[in-house]
């Protein structure tokens, strides 16, 4: 798909990964419907951005029913990205019940029913795409993620299941799979340090994936360096040596640096 002239809604979008990629699409021509839960630093943020025509869409995507009002109020743009996350790290028993549902929802089932939302309409005109922003917790589990993780698996499951039922209609849909991002997310919030000898990645190479998903039809474009993608491809071949080199030494400190005092967002 040629992105110049589209229109895309993107969930998530002032977080330091939907910053970076509204500017990028933003950059190649998409008209943006921006979604978060502030409309302040929504409008401030549609106002800076490349191009014009962009709108806001407030929305709390941890509330019931907000996923599926948010994607049928935006219209019949061309292109779903949804990034929209929370970090759901820490130890499970430090959740409460509506923080687990919290997580889930926002992790997993707000993509599942924006998605369901905006079938019918991309179907039946043979063109759109979806992008779903995973991780590789998504292909490795780690210390203290047990609820991250449930989330991130499953979304990719999701996504795969759903581009073989929608390929014959010539709609796509992608993962984007980042792994350890500096300036953005979980490290970045606590101000810990990822597991040293692993690398990082950026908010500008993960939107720099999500137009190549989208303009490749890509099924999954992972962003990390080359020794996170492989921990991760081996942990998915053989479950039991992943969980051994993620439950100890350094890659448990690190996690438990990373989400030892507030948790949840």
């Amino acid at each position: 798909m040629q992105l110049s002239g589209k229109s895309a809604l993107l969930t998530g979008a002032t977080g330091g990964l939907g910053r970076a990629i509204a500017v990028e699409m933003a950059g190649r021509g998409v008209r943006l419907t921006l979604s978060a839960r502030s409309p302040e630093a929504l409008a401030e943020m549609a106002s800076e951005l490349p191009g014009s025509g962009h709108t806001t869409a407030p929305a709390d995507l941890s509330q019931a029913g907000a996923a599926t009002k948010l994607a049928t109020d935006a219209g019949d743009f061309d292109i779903l990205v949804a990034n929209a996350g929370v970090r759901g790290a820490g130890d499970l028993t430090d959740y409460s019940d509506e923080d687990i549902e919290r997580a889930i929802r926002v992790n997993l089932d707000s993509p599942v029913r924006m998605a369901r939302a905006v079938i019918e309409r991309m179907v039946e005109r043979g063109s759109g795409h979806m992008v779903f922003i995973a991780s590789l917790a998504g292909k490795a589990a780690s210390p203290r993620s047990a609820l991250y993780n449930s989330t991130k698996f499953g979304l990719r499951g999701f996504a795969m299941g759903l581009r073989a039922d929608l390929a014959p209609a010539g709609v796509g849909v992608s993962l984007v799979s980042p792994g350890f991002v500096r300036e953005a997310g979980m490290f970045a919030d606590s101000g810990a340090k990822p597991p040293p000898g692993l690398g990082t990645t950026t908010p500008d190479r993960v939107a720099d994936a999500v137009v190549k998903a989208i303009e490749g039809n890509k099924l999954e474009i992972a962003v990390a360096p080359l020794q996170q993608r492989f921990g991760s491809h081996l942990a998915l071949a053989m479950p039991g040596v992943g969980l051994r080199m993620q439950s100890g030494g350094f890659a448990r400190r690190a996690a438990e640096d990373a989400t030892g005092g507030e948790q949840k967002q």
